[in-house]
């Protein structure tokens, strides 16, 4: 079996909530030794986020926390006892990365800052992600989500020309911040191994998401022009829009970028008429009456199914896509296909799938995807094999709650 590219890596895991366990868990699943530190003093809210209020498991049944946590081992140690602070380092000492999502500050108060850090593994890597980043007048803002979102301006632009700001979805930053770290870590880890030198990472979420929006705020910065709410509208592709399909709440989303598309799509939907409509024979055309057009081909879609819509299109060359709720993308063939999904399993919550690594590798085999722990399943190995204490000095740790 291949190597995986990560074996030999430890990643000491601060982090908690959706950010840095998704960060971790890809670190884990590319062969990284991810030993998460947690503490029952505060436990990590999701590890009660998604279960049934009437059958409640405890910390170890949340599938969010179970899909966001495999390929790791869970410590707990009360960092606000000094011998909890003192394992936490021997830990680093031993460790290539340190990754954390508390509110800016918070590891400085626990004396486990980057500068402290750094006493115990000189060429340490670490990163922090924090709504508003580790410096400036707004750091210490608590953030979620939601609100990373409105502080890095994407729900100005999201929704409709007539109707308010709008949502991108309330935890997708997080997501995305994950994958960014990930990245982040990875480009310091080669880093080092060109230089010898590690580094601190400090990863706004605010700015991982405004960096994603690259025409606004070039738009505004070169032309003080503000883009504002467009709806599904594209600057360029027309047309480009979600129409509805026969059924409830059923929609197919369709993009023409070319003339040739264009005409391809003029032929597929039987209205070859449209090609020498005055109102769309050019792309500036039909960017003029655009709402015309979309009203004429939502007469079509709207008393056909989606999948044929897009099977029809796509065999004319034309981007077209059903738009899925999760039970339909679930269920969708292609996507099944990719075996997006993996089944780690686990002791309270089964066999229920996950969403895994968004790539296959030629290089490696098998990606190691294994059970997310139970909270303090890895004390004894940690503890005992990881730091050399004795039984009896863990015995006395727990009495003492600083293992806790």
């Amino acid at each position: 079996m291949t190597a995986l590219p990560l074996e030999g890596v430890r990643v000491a895991d601060f982090g908690w909530i959706l950010a840095a366990p998704q960060c971790t868990a890809w670190l884990g699943v590319m062969g990284a030794e991810v030993i998460r530190i947690e503490s029952r003093q505060r436990l990590d809210p999701i590890r009660f986020l998604g279960q049934n209020p009437r059958d409640l498991k405890g910390p170890d049944g949340s599938p969010l926390f179970n899909g966001l946590n495999y390929s790791k081992k869970s410590v707990t140690l009360n960092l606000n006892h000094p011998r909890g602070v003192e394992l936490a380092k021997e830990i680093v000492r031993r460790s290539d990365i340190v990754v954390e999502n508390f509110t800016a500050g918070m590891m400085k108060r626990w004396g486990l800052s980057y500068e402290e850090l750094c006493r115990e593994r000189p060429d340490l890597i670490m990163v922090s992600g924090s709504p508003l980043g580790q410096y400036g007048p707004d750091s210490h803002s608590v953030g979620w989500g939601p609100i990373t979102q409105a502080s890095a301006g994407i729900c100005h632009l999201t929704g409709y020309p007539d109707g308010p700001p709008v949502s991108l979805g309330g935890t997708w930053p997080d997501y995305m911040v994950g994958v960014v770290m990930t990245y982040a870590v990875l480009a310091a880890l080669y880093y080092r191994r060109r230089t010898g030198k590690g580094q601190y990472i400090d990863l706004a979420m605010a700015e991982v998401v405004t960096a994603m929006l690259p025409e606004a705020v070039m738009d505004y910065v070169m032309n003080q022009r503000d883009r504002g709410r467009r709806g599904n509208q594209d600057d360029i592709m027309v047309p480009h829009n979600v129409y509805r399909c026969r059924g409830e709440d059923t929609w197919v989303a369709i993009a023409v970028e070319t003339e040739e598309e264009w005409r391809n799509f003029c032929h597929a939907v039987g209205h070859p008429e449209w090609i020498e409509d005055e109102r769309f024979r050019d792309r500036r055309s039909r960017k003029a009456h655009e709402q015309e057009l979309d009203q004429l081909i939502t007469a079509w879609t709207r008393t056909r199914d989606r999948l044929d819509i897009m099977q029809l299109l796509q065999a004319a060359g034309v981007a077209a896509t059903p738009v899925y709720d999760t039970e339909s993308l679930i269920a969708d063939p292609h996507f099944q296909q990719w075996n997006f999904l993996v089944t780690p399993g686990h002791p309270v919550t089964g066999n229920h799938p996950v969403a895994g690594i968004p790539g296959k590798y030629s290089a490696i085999d098998t990606l190691r995807y294994t059970p997310a722990p139970c909270l303090g399943q890895h004390n004894e190995e940690v503890f005992g094999t990881l730091l050399g204490l004795s039984r009896e000095e863990i015995a006395r740790l727990h009495e003492e709650q600083v293992i806790y």
